[in-house]
């Protein structure tokens, strides 16, 4: 009776999200590696170094004192407190440590942000090239995310002319920005995040900004939205910077009317962020030093790169501002980014992720490089490639 009554099990919509396709280009890595091959990793996003040796510590001995428990919703309160001193310390802000929310890492941060923000429906502009997840995850929460094209016309983010024009055709209820950005590594000046910050909230849409590669800038100093505006959202982690990506573990800035919706919401979803990470976190900032030097390592990475890839005809590379990515115009090799990174990854065994990740509009011409490990391996890529493109 059962057997009969029983219907096929069929996935709900919400799941029909693209795939996150540098993790294939992970698995075909992984099956090279295991055939005995040696791959250069410039695929995926994350720091080749540890985490801050206090960080460690913190956490070793968190695990030797015994039981570890649930924590308050919102994180625990040094933690807060000390991030909320952060911005005192880095932005010369004066941030209420009650409106620090901790999150595991700042993928749950944006999906609490988009919960506590909009309804089903809800029509929010992101950029491309843009982190997928952004608009993966506004799809599965019922929201539809609105791409709009950047160029090196308007340095690779959205202005507030093509936010106000996209608004017109169809009100917006929010736009989430980036800086530095992911795959680019460009950062938005200071007037410029001001100058779109103002044109969104004059038009009632609500503001997400993406920081969790401040600390990781090179070509101009990184400003906060949250010194601009007391009612935008800042997502931030100890992904990149603290060199985190592990330990899962994130913050935000949320504006004073959120804070308890936002409590709500990751009470039911997470009931809190795990305490030894929050515990190890909270010792992170003690690893500044560390971090710098492993920052001096980005910034030689970066001017290795920089150097020798115009040199083998890599010259259409968009600005490298911060992060550490590179996002490159391989149009002049081939006409498709995603079939130039599998051959890349299989004739001279170096991973990279395609373009179309980032841009289903335009995205088939570029690939990026993660520079975020060893520096010698920065020195072989330029070999390797030169004599690859070479033949």
């Amino acid at each position: 009776m059962l057997d009969a009554a029983r219907r096929p099990l069929v996935p709900s919509r919400r799941g029909e999200v693209p795939p996150f396709m540098v993790m294939d280009v992970m698995a075909a890595a992984a099956r090279i590696e295991e055939e005995g091959g040696r791959v250069i990793h410039m695929e995926v996003g994350q720091p080749a170094a540890a985490a801050p040796t206090s960080a460690i510590a913190a956490a070793r001995a968190a695990l030797v004192s015994g039981r570890l428990g649930y924590t308050e919703t919102l994180g625990i309160a040094p933690l807060r407190a000390r991030i909320a001193r952060h911005y005192r310390e880095r932005y010369g802000l004066d941030l209420d440590w009650r409106r620090i929310a901790v999150t595991t890492g700042s993928s749950a941060a944006f999906t609490l942000a988009f919960l506590a923000l909009f309804e089903p429906g809800a029509r929010v502009a992101v950029a491309l090239p843009g982190y997928p997840p952004y608009r993966h995850i506004l799809s599965a929460l019922g929201c539809r995310p609105v791409l709009i094209d950047t160029s090196q016309a308007t340095r690779w983010a959205i202005t507030p002319e093509m936010l106000i024009a996209e608004h017109r055709k169809m009100p917006l209820d929010g736009v989430l920005v980036a800086s530095p950005a992911n795959p680019t590594g460009t950062m938005m000046p200071t007037p410029a995040l001001r100058e779109l910050l103002v044109a969104a909230e004059g038009e009632g849409i609500r503001f997400i900004s993406d920081e969790i590669y401040h600390g990781l800038d090179y070509a101009f100093p990184v400003e906060t939205a949250a010194n601009l505006s007391d009612d935008a959202i800042v997502i931030n982690s100890f992904s990149k910077y603290f060199c985190m990506t592990g330990w899962r573990i994130g913050w935000m800035v949320v504006p004073a009317a959120l804070i308890r919706s936002v409590e709500r919401l990751q009470g039911n979803l997470a009931i809190s962020v795990p305490a030894l990470s929050q515990i190890a976190a909270l010792a992170a900032f003690d690893g500044r030093e560390e971090m710098e030097a492993v920052k001096r390592g980005y910034e030689e990475n970066r001017r290795i790169l920089l150097d020798g890839l115009p040199k083998i005809g890599f010259d259409r590379i968009l600005p490298v501002d911060g992060a550490f990515y590179l996002y490159a115009d391989v149009s002049s090799f081939c006409s498709d980014g995603y079939e130039f990174a599998k051959r890349m990854l299989a004739e001279i065994h170096v991973a990279v992720t395609p373009g179309l990740d980032f841009d289903p509009s335009n995205g088939s011409r570029f690939i990026r490089l993660c520079y975020a490990g060893p520096r010698a391996e920065m020195q072989e890529v330029i070999g390797r490639l030169g004599a690859w493109i070479g033949t």
